[in-house]
Protein backbone atom coordinates (compact mmCIF):
# COMPACT_ATOMS: atom_id res chain seq x y z
CA UNK A 1 0.00 0.00 0.00
CA UNK A 2 1.88 3.13 -0.97
CA UNK A 3 1.96 5.63 1.91
CA UNK A 4 0.20 9.31 1.65
CA UNK A 5 3.69 10.42 0.35
CA UNK A 6 4.30 8.07 -2.01
CA UNK A 7 0.07 8.01 -3.52
CA UNK A 8 -0.18 8.99 -7.19
CA UNK A 9 -2.90 10.64 -9.25
CA UNK A 10 -2.36 8.22 -12.25
CA UNK A 11 -4.99 8.64 -15.23
CA UNK A 12 -4.95 5.42 -16.80
CA UNK A 13 -5.48 4.77 -21.13
CA UNK A 14 -7.49 1.74 -21.03
CA UNK A 15 -9.89 1.36 -24.44
CA UNK A 16 -10.74 -1.88 -23.19
CA UNK A 17 -11.52 -2.26 -19.82
CA UNK A 18 -14.60 -4.49 -18.47
CA UNK A 19 -14.44 -7.17 -15.60
CA UNK A 20 -15.79 -10.27 -16.16
CA UNK A 21 -13.97 -10.75 -19.24
CA UNK A 22 -10.97 -11.97 -20.71
CA UNK A 23 -8.24 -10.31 -23.28
CA UNK A 24 -7.92 -6.90 -23.45
CA UNK A 25 -11.07 -5.93 -21.63
CA UNK A 26 -9.78 -7.68 -18.02
CA UNK A 27 -6.26 -6.31 -18.69
CA UNK A 28 -7.72 -2.38 -18.68
CA UNK A 29 -9.78 -3.83 -15.56
CA UNK A 30 -6.60 -5.23 -13.88
CA UNK A 31 -4.52 -2.42 -13.98
CA UNK A 32 -6.98 -0.01 -12.97
CA UNK A 33 -7.86 -2.28 -9.82
CA UNK A 34 -4.76 -3.17 -8.74
CA UNK A 35 -3.42 0.07 -9.18
CA UNK A 36 -6.15 1.46 -7.00
CA UNK A 37 -5.36 -1.50 -4.18
CA UNK A 38 -1.81 -0.37 -4.45
CA UNK A 39 -2.93 3.05 -2.74
CA UNK A 40 -2.91 5.02 -5.40
CA UNK A 41 -5.94 7.06 -6.86
CA UNK A 42 -6.84 6.12 -10.59
CA UNK A 43 -8.58 7.62 -13.30
CA UNK A 44 -9.48 5.42 -16.11
CA UNK A 45 -10.17 7.06 -19.55
CA UNK A 46 -12.17 4.55 -21.50
CA UNK A 47 -15.09 4.21 -23.74
CA UNK A 48 -18.60 4.90 -22.71
CA UNK A 49 -19.80 1.80 -23.80
CA UNK A 50 -17.97 0.26 -21.08
CA UNK A 51 -19.85 2.04 -18.16
CA UNK A 52 -22.91 -0.31 -17.75
CA UNK A 53 -20.61 -3.62 -17.10
CA UNK A 54 -18.03 -1.41 -15.09
CA UNK A 55 -20.30 -0.18 -12.62
CA UNK A 56 -21.71 -3.68 -11.81
CA UNK A 57 -17.97 -4.58 -11.01
CA UNK A 58 -17.68 -1.84 -8.95
CA UNK A 59 -20.32 -3.10 -6.52
CA UNK A 60 -17.69 -5.87 -5.79
CA UNK A 61 -16.34 -5.00 -2.36
CA UNK A 62 -12.37 -6.39 -3.56
CA UNK A 63 -12.81 -3.37 -7.05
CA UNK A 64 -11.09 -1.13 -4.79
CA UNK A 65 -14.00 1.43 -5.72
CA UNK A 66 -13.32 4.78 -3.34
CA UNK A 67 -9.88 4.69 -5.31
CA UNK A 68 -11.15 4.01 -8.88
CA UNK A 69 -12.91 6.96 -11.25
CA UNK A 70 -13.55 6.72 -14.92
CA UNK A 71 -13.69 8.94 -17.50
CA UNK A 72 -16.03 7.81 -20.73
CA UNK A 73 -15.39 9.31 -24.17
CA UNK A 74 -16.86 7.92 -27.38
CA UNK A 75 -16.74 9.03 -30.97
CA UNK A 76 -20.22 10.66 -32.55
CA UNK A 77 -22.36 8.03 -32.94
CA UNK A 78 -21.90 8.26 -36.86
CA UNK A 79 -18.46 7.18 -36.82
CA UNK A 80 -19.69 3.60 -35.03
CA UNK A 81 -20.19 2.45 -38.79
CA UNK A 82 -16.50 2.20 -38.95
CA UNK A 83 -15.39 -0.46 -36.69
CA UNK A 84 -18.45 -2.67 -37.27
CA UNK A 85 -17.44 -6.04 -38.45
CA UNK A 86 -14.02 -5.32 -37.33
CA UNK A 87 -13.73 -3.04 -40.78
CA UNK A 88 -12.23 0.34 -40.21
CA UNK A 89 -11.60 -0.52 -35.94
CA UNK A 90 -7.78 0.79 -36.60
CA UNK A 91 -8.59 4.32 -38.29
CA UNK A 92 -11.93 4.64 -35.19
CA UNK A 93 -8.93 3.50 -32.38
CA UNK A 94 -6.81 6.23 -33.81
CA UNK A 95 -9.76 9.06 -33.82
CA UNK A 96 -10.51 7.83 -30.24
CA UNK A 97 -6.74 8.26 -29.27
CA UNK A 98 -6.50 11.75 -30.70
CA UNK A 99 -10.22 12.96 -29.17
CA UNK A 100 -10.02 11.24 -25.74
CA UNK A 101 -6.43 12.49 -25.13
CA UNK A 102 -8.25 16.52 -25.29
CA UNK A 103 -11.04 15.10 -22.76
CA UNK A 104 -7.69 13.97 -20.44
CA UNK A 105 -6.22 17.61 -21.22
CA UNK A 106 -8.82 19.50 -20.05
CA UNK A 107 -8.95 16.90 -16.38
CA UNK A 108 -5.26 17.43 -16.01
CA UNK A 109 -6.00 21.33 -16.03
CA UNK A 110 -8.29 21.20 -13.33
CA UNK A 111 -6.13 19.12 -11.07
CA UNK A 112 -2.60 17.68 -12.30
CA UNK A 113 -2.02 13.77 -12.90
CA UNK A 114 1.46 12.50 -11.37
CA UNK A 115 1.44 9.95 -14.18
CA UNK A 116 -0.08 8.91 -17.18
CA UNK A 117 -0.07 5.00 -18.07
CA UNK A 118 -1.40 3.28 -21.33
CA UNK A 119 -2.59 -0.18 -21.22
CA UNK A 120 -5.12 -1.11 -24.08
CA UNK A 121 -5.36 -1.46 -26.52
CA UNK A 122 -2.39 -3.74 -25.98
CA UNK A 123 -0.63 -2.69 -29.62
CA UNK A 124 2.75 -1.96 -29.78
CA UNK A 125 1.91 -0.56 -33.70
CA UNK A 126 -0.83 1.98 -32.18
CA UNK A 127 0.61 5.51 -31.06
CA UNK A 128 -1.46 7.11 -27.87
CA UNK A 129 -1.47 10.98 -27.70
CA UNK A 130 -1.60 11.34 -23.92
CA UNK A 131 2.91 11.92 -24.20
CA UNK A 132 2.45 15.53 -24.56
CA UNK A 133 0.25 16.16 -21.19
CA UNK A 134 3.87 16.87 -19.70
CA UNK A 135 3.85 14.15 -17.08
CA UNK A 136 5.37 11.18 -16.78
CA UNK A 137 4.02 8.90 -19.39
CA UNK A 138 4.17 4.97 -19.27
CA UNK A 139 3.76 2.78 -22.53
CA UNK A 140 2.79 -0.62 -22.25
CA UNK A 141 3.13 -3.54 -21.71
CA UNK A 142 2.15 -3.53 -25.52
CA UNK A 143 2.70 -6.16 -28.23
CA UNK A 144 1.84 -6.93 -31.94
CA UNK A 145 5.20 -7.20 -33.20
CA UNK A 146 5.43 -11.37 -32.66
CA UNK A 147 6.00 -12.62 -36.21
CA UNK A 148 5.85 -16.76 -37.29
CA UNK A 149 8.96 -17.33 -38.85
CA UNK A 150 9.11 -18.08 -42.49
CA UNK A 151 10.14 -21.44 -42.33
CA UNK A 152 7.57 -22.71 -39.38
CA UNK A 153 4.66 -21.04 -41.60
CA UNK A 154 4.94 -24.45 -43.87
CA UNK A 155 1.77 -26.28 -43.09
CA UNK A 156 -0.30 -23.46 -42.96
CA UNK A 157 -3.79 -23.36 -44.95
CA UNK A 158 -3.35 -20.65 -47.91
CA UNK A 159 -5.56 -18.14 -45.62
CA UNK A 160 -3.10 -18.58 -43.25
CA UNK A 161 -0.26 -17.78 -45.55
CA UNK A 162 -2.28 -14.65 -46.88
CA UNK A 163 -3.04 -13.15 -43.12
CA UNK A 164 0.28 -13.64 -41.92
CA UNK A 165 1.74 -12.14 -44.76
CA UNK A 166 -0.85 -9.00 -45.00
CA UNK A 167 0.21 -9.01 -41.16
CA UNK A 168 3.80 -8.65 -41.68
CA UNK A 169 3.19 -5.87 -44.16
CA UNK A 170 0.95 -3.71 -41.72
CA UNK A 171 3.53 -4.13 -39.46
CA UNK A 172 6.64 -3.21 -41.66
CA UNK A 173 4.60 -0.18 -42.41
CA UNK A 174 3.71 0.88 -38.70
CA UNK A 175 7.67 1.45 -38.20
CA UNK A 176 7.45 4.32 -40.07
CA UNK A 177 4.09 5.82 -38.63
CA UNK A 178 5.50 9.83 -37.67
CA UNK A 179 2.77 9.67 -34.56
CA UNK A 180 3.99 6.61 -33.26
CA UNK A 181 7.48 7.14 -33.21
CA UNK A 182 6.43 10.18 -31.54
CA UNK A 183 5.00 8.37 -29.27
CA UNK A 184 8.08 5.95 -28.37
CA UNK A 185 10.12 9.20 -27.95
CA UNK A 186 8.06 10.84 -25.17
CA UNK A 187 7.67 7.73 -23.46
CA UNK A 188 9.73 7.86 -19.79
CA UNK A 189 9.19 3.96 -19.74
CA UNK A 190 8.15 1.22 -22.29
CA UNK A 191 6.77 -2.09 -21.76
CA UNK A 192 7.06 -4.65 -24.08
CA UNK A 193 5.66 -8.15 -23.98
CA UNK A 194 8.65 -9.26 -25.82
CA UNK A 195 11.67 -8.61 -27.58
CA UNK A 196 10.19 -8.97 -30.81
CA UNK A 197 8.63 -5.82 -30.30
CA UNK A 198 11.22 -4.04 -30.47
CA UNK A 199 10.80 -4.05 -34.12
CA UNK A 200 8.36 -1.18 -33.68
CA UNK A 201 10.66 1.20 -31.01
CA UNK A 202 13.07 3.63 -32.65
CA UNK A 203 17.01 2.62 -31.62
CA UNK A 204 17.52 5.39 -29.87
CA UNK A 205 14.68 4.67 -27.46
CA UNK A 206 15.61 1.04 -26.90
CA UNK A 207 17.31 1.84 -23.16
CA UNK A 208 13.72 2.55 -22.09
CA UNK A 209 12.19 -0.73 -22.80
CA UNK A 210 11.81 -4.09 -20.51
CA UNK A 211 9.96 -6.95 -20.82
CA UNK A 212 6.86 -7.17 -19.01
CA UNK A 213 3.58 -9.30 -20.30
CA UNK A 214 -0.04 -7.74 -20.28
CA UNK A 215 -1.66 -10.29 -18.60
CA UNK A 216 -1.01 -11.27 -14.69
CA UNK A 217 -2.32 -13.91 -12.40
CA UNK A 218 -4.27 -13.27 -8.87
CA UNK A 219 -4.88 -15.15 -5.82
CA UNK A 220 -8.07 -16.35 -6.18
CA UNK A 221 -7.15 -17.39 -10.36
CA UNK A 222 -7.37 -21.27 -10.38
CA UNK A 223 -8.13 -23.03 -7.40
CA UNK A 224 -5.72 -25.65 -7.28
CA UNK A 225 -7.47 -29.03 -8.27
CA UNK A 226 -6.46 -32.67 -7.12
CA UNK A 227 -5.44 -34.76 -10.25
CA UNK A 228 -6.97 -37.99 -10.53
CA UNK A 229 -4.87 -41.24 -9.64
CA UNK A 230 -3.04 -42.22 -12.29
CA UNK A 231 -3.45 -46.10 -13.71
CA UNK A 232 -0.19 -48.39 -13.78
CA UNK A 233 1.14 -48.02 -17.69
CA UNK A 234 -0.87 -45.21 -18.31
CA UNK A 235 1.45 -42.88 -21.05
CA UNK A 236 2.49 -39.50 -20.82
CA UNK A 237 -0.95 -37.49 -20.82
CA UNK A 238 -0.64 -34.21 -22.60
CA UNK A 239 -2.83 -31.48 -23.61
CA UNK A 240 -3.31 -28.53 -25.88
CA UNK A 241 -5.69 -25.89 -24.81
CA UNK A 242 -6.50 -22.87 -27.43
CA UNK A 243 -8.17 -21.99 -30.19
CA UNK A 244 -7.25 -24.04 -33.41
CA UNK A 245 -5.59 -21.38 -35.52
CA UNK A 246 -2.44 -21.62 -37.75
CA UNK A 247 -0.67 -19.79 -36.29
CA UNK A 248 -0.87 -21.97 -32.75
CA UNK A 249 1.64 -24.33 -34.30
CA UNK A 250 -0.08 -27.57 -34.13
CA UNK A 251 1.37 -28.18 -37.67
CA UNK A 252 4.40 -28.62 -35.57
CA UNK A 253 2.82 -29.87 -32.38
CA UNK A 254 1.10 -33.13 -33.85
CA UNK A 255 4.32 -34.48 -35.91
CA UNK A 256 6.34 -33.91 -32.05
CA UNK A 257 3.33 -36.29 -30.00
CA UNK A 258 4.03 -38.70 -33.06
CA UNK A 259 7.34 -38.52 -32.07
CA UNK A 260 6.38 -39.68 -28.28
CA UNK A 261 4.42 -42.22 -29.28
CA UNK A 262 6.83 -44.28 -30.76
CA UNK A 263 9.01 -44.02 -27.44
CA UNK A 264 5.44 -44.43 -25.46
CA UNK A 265 2.59 -45.91 -27.18
CA UNK A 266 0.37 -45.09 -24.54
CA UNK A 267 0.85 -41.52 -24.70
CA UNK A 268 -2.64 -39.83 -24.90
CA UNK A 269 -3.12 -35.95 -26.40
CA UNK A 270 -6.44 -34.00 -25.35
CA UNK A 271 -7.08 -30.90 -27.57
CA UNK A 272 -9.55 -28.88 -25.89
CA UNK A 273 -11.18 -25.52 -28.21
CA UNK A 274 -12.32 -24.89 -31.28
CA UNK A 275 -11.58 -23.00 -34.65
CA UNK A 276 -10.99 -22.80 -38.56
CA UNK A 277 -7.61 -25.47 -38.68
CA UNK A 278 -9.40 -28.55 -36.88
CA UNK A 279 -10.30 -30.33 -40.13
CA UNK A 280 -6.58 -29.59 -40.77
CA UNK A 281 -5.04 -30.88 -38.12
CA UNK A 282 -7.58 -34.11 -37.97
CA UNK A 283 -6.44 -34.88 -41.65
CA UNK A 284 -2.59 -34.66 -39.96
CA UNK A 285 -3.35 -36.80 -36.77
CA UNK A 286 -4.94 -39.61 -39.17
CA UNK A 287 -2.20 -39.08 -42.00
CA UNK A 288 0.52 -39.56 -38.80
CA UNK A 289 -1.26 -42.42 -37.63
CA UNK A 290 -1.99 -40.99 -34.23
CA UNK A 291 -5.99 -39.96 -35.08
CA UNK A 292 -6.84 -43.02 -31.98
CA UNK A 293 -4.54 -41.56 -29.37
CA UNK A 294 -6.07 -38.12 -29.69
CA UNK A 295 -9.23 -36.63 -27.60
CA UNK A 296 -11.09 -33.50 -29.25
CA UNK A 297 -13.38 -31.66 -26.95
CA UNK A 298 -14.64 -27.95 -27.61
CA UNK A 299 -14.80 -25.04 -24.96
CA UNK A 300 -15.79 -25.95 -21.64
CA UNK A 301 -16.32 -23.93 -18.17
CA UNK A 302 -13.57 -23.28 -16.49
CA UNK A 303 -14.59 -25.49 -13.20
CA UNK A 304 -13.99 -28.45 -16.01
CA UNK A 305 -11.08 -26.72 -17.81
CA UNK A 306 -9.06 -26.24 -13.81
CA UNK A 307 -9.89 -30.65 -13.64
CA UNK A 308 -8.65 -30.65 -17.10
CA UNK A 309 -5.40 -29.38 -16.57
CA UNK A 310 -5.02 -31.71 -13.34
CA UNK A 311 -5.81 -34.17 -15.12
CA UNK A 312 -2.74 -34.10 -17.30
CA UNK A 313 1.25 -34.57 -16.92
CA UNK A 314 2.21 -31.13 -19.70
CA UNK A 315 0.78 -28.75 -21.56
CA UNK A 316 2.01 -29.01 -25.28
CA UNK A 317 1.62 -24.73 -26.38
CA UNK A 318 3.69 -24.83 -29.59
CA UNK A 319 2.44 -21.47 -30.42
CA UNK A 320 4.19 -19.09 -32.99
CA UNK A 321 3.17 -15.58 -31.82
CA UNK A 322 1.51 -15.41 -28.43
CA UNK A 323 1.66 -12.03 -27.08
CA UNK A 324 0.57 -13.11 -23.97
CA UNK A 325 -0.56 -16.86 -23.20
CA UNK A 326 -3.10 -16.74 -20.30
CA UNK A 327 -3.75 -20.71 -20.72
CA UNK A 328 0.13 -21.09 -19.84
CA UNK A 329 0.14 -19.14 -16.36
CA UNK A 330 -3.21 -21.08 -15.96
CA UNK A 331 -1.90 -24.64 -16.51
CA UNK A 332 1.23 -23.73 -14.69
CA UNK A 333 -1.66 -22.45 -11.56
CA UNK A 334 -2.02 -26.12 -11.58
CA UNK A 335 1.32 -27.66 -11.88
CA UNK A 336 1.14 -28.29 -15.40
CA UNK A 337 4.34 -27.95 -16.81
CA UNK A 338 4.81 -26.48 -20.16
CA UNK A 339 6.74 -27.44 -23.35
CA UNK A 340 6.60 -24.54 -25.57
CA UNK A 341 8.46 -22.60 -28.05
CA UNK A 342 10.77 -19.60 -27.70
CA UNK A 343 7.98 -16.78 -29.06
CA UNK A 344 6.34 -14.37 -27.62
CA UNK A 345 4.63 -14.74 -23.94
CA UNK A 346 4.90 -18.39 -23.46
CA UNK A 347 8.66 -17.95 -24.45
CA UNK A 348 8.24 -15.41 -21.53
CA UNK A 349 6.84 -16.82 -18.99
CA UNK A 350 8.14 -20.57 -19.50
CA UNK A 351 11.79 -21.85 -18.47
CA UNK A 352 13.79 -24.94 -17.44
CA UNK A 353 12.36 -24.82 -13.82
CA UNK A 354 9.23 -25.51 -14.99
CA UNK A 355 9.24 -27.15 -18.53
CA UNK A 356 10.71 -27.01 -21.44
CA UNK A 357 10.99 -23.77 -24.00
CA UNK A 358 12.55 -25.25 -27.57
CA UNK A 359 14.56 -22.65 -29.49
CA UNK A 360 13.35 -21.53 -32.92
CA UNK A 361 15.89 -19.10 -34.41
CA UNK A 362 17.45 -20.16 -38.06
CA UNK A 363 15.60 -23.75 -37.29
CA UNK A 364 13.30 -25.14 -39.72
CA UNK A 365 10.26 -27.20 -39.31
CA UNK A 366 11.66 -30.30 -39.17
CA UNK A 367 14.48 -29.49 -36.71
CA UNK A 368 11.56 -27.47 -34.21
CA UNK A 369 9.27 -30.88 -34.61
CA UNK A 370 12.65 -32.51 -33.39
CA UNK A 371 13.10 -30.24 -30.14
CA UNK A 372 9.46 -30.43 -29.23
CA UNK A 373 9.15 -34.61 -29.64
CA UNK A 374 12.16 -34.89 -27.49
CA UNK A 375 11.04 -32.16 -24.93
CA UNK A 376 8.16 -34.42 -24.62
CA UNK A 377 10.11 -37.74 -24.82
CA UNK A 378 12.03 -36.04 -21.67
CA UNK A 379 9.03 -35.47 -19.53
CA UNK A 380 7.83 -39.18 -20.40
CA UNK A 381 10.52 -41.18 -18.94
CA UNK A 382 10.98 -39.37 -16.11
CA UNK A 383 8.39 -38.56 -12.95
CA UNK A 384 10.69 -36.98 -10.57
CA UNK A 385 11.34 -34.49 -13.14
CA UNK A 386 7.67 -34.04 -13.94
CA UNK A 387 7.15 -33.63 -10.29
CA UNK A 388 10.49 -31.02 -9.90
CA UNK A 389 8.78 -29.22 -12.93
CA UNK A 390 5.45 -29.00 -11.40
CA UNK A 391 6.57 -27.91 -8.56
CA UNK A 392 8.82 -24.94 -10.50
CA UNK A 393 5.70 -23.97 -12.34
CA UNK A 394 3.71 -23.09 -9.62
CA UNK A 395 6.63 -21.48 -8.24
CA UNK A 396 7.12 -19.74 -11.50
CA UNK A 397 3.59 -18.02 -11.31
CA UNK A 398 3.81 -16.08 -8.56
CA UNK A 399 6.50 -13.49 -10.87
CA UNK A 400 3.63 -12.78 -13.14
CA UNK A 401 0.89 -11.78 -10.48
CA UNK A 402 -1.06 -8.31 -11.11
CA UNK A 403 0.40 -7.32 -7.37
CA UNK A 404 3.97 -7.86 -8.52
CA UNK A 405 3.43 -6.16 -12.23
CA UNK A 406 1.76 -3.03 -10.72
CA UNK A 407 4.68 -2.78 -7.75
CA UNK A 408 7.63 -3.37 -10.52
CA UNK A 409 6.01 -0.87 -12.84
CA UNK A 410 5.66 2.07 -10.57
CA UNK A 411 8.70 1.21 -8.66
CA UNK A 412 10.83 1.30 -12.20
CA UNK A 413 8.92 5.03 -12.81
CA UNK A 414 9.85 6.66 -9.58
CA UNK A 415 13.29 5.45 -9.91
CA UNK A 416 13.96 7.65 -12.79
Amino acid sequence: MASPAQKKRILLSAYACEPGLGSEPAVGWHWAINLARAGHDVWVLTRANNAPVIAHGLDDPEAASGRVHFLYYDLPRWAGWWKKGRRGIHLYYFLWQWRAAALAKKEHAKTPFDLVHHVTLVSARQPSFLGRLGVPFVFGPVAGGEKAPFRLRFGFSIRGWIGELARDALNALARYDPFLRRTYRRASKIYLTSKENCRFVPRSEWPKTSIVLAIGTGPSDAPAVAPPVKAAGEGLRVLYVGHFLDLKGMHLGLPAFAGLCQLDPNARLTLIGDGPSEGRWRRLASHLGIADRIAWHSWMPQEELLAAYAAHDVLLFPSLRDSGGMVVLEAMQQGLPVVCLDRGGPGVIANDACGRVVATDGLDRKAVIGGLSRALRSLAGDMVLRMRLSRGAKDRVAAFSWKEKVARILAEVESQ
